[in-house]
């Protein structure tokens, strides 16, 4: 299936409509036109504070989810296949209010991606993400595997 070159404003829109963000309280606030740049916000809120009332764990996780996969398929194009492939999360602190994570993706790690992929083999690439108070104290570290093929025959 072709990926559509959806305007980042529509993509935008769409992600904070997404049942599962609306219902975790996540929100995107920025997303670049070029697909390189995303911020994401978490506000705690009464239906994502764990036992201890901070941020639940898995409202840390899912605010970083989709975005490096995102942002490299819409980078590449239409001629990869892009797939997340694994996760990992180190909760670092309580998160007591509003958390944050920035999300950039270079020409170098295209140009990575690309090299590593020209040739039809599969690439299985590492982005790193922290998510942040507003204060700037790390809450919590996340690792995203990402899969990237070149399609045959492109």
């Amino acid at each position: 299936m072709a990926v559509r070159r959806i305007p980042a404003r529509a993509m935008r829109l769409a992600l904070n409509v997404y049942p599962p963000f609306l219902g975790a309280g996540v929100r995107v606030v920025g997303l670049s036109e070029d697909y390189r740049h995303a911020r994401v916000r978490l506000r705690l809120g009464r239906f994502n504070r764990n036992h201890a009332g901070t941020q639940f764990g898995g409202s840390l996780y899912s605010m970083t989810d989709p975005f490096w996969g995102l942002m490299v398929l819409h980078n590449l194009g239409t001629d990869h296949i892009v797939w997340d492939k694994a996760a990992e999360i180190e909760y670092v602190a309580p998160g007591r209010g509003p958390v944050y994570a920035d999300f950039r993706l270079t020409e170098d790690r295209l140009a990575e991606i690309r090299s590593r992929t020209a040739d039809g083999e599969k690439a299985l690439v590492w982005f790193d993400t922290e998510v942040v108070a507003a204060d700037g104290t790390v809450v919590a570290r996340v690792r995203k595997q990402v899969y990237a093929r070149r399609k045959p025959g492109r």
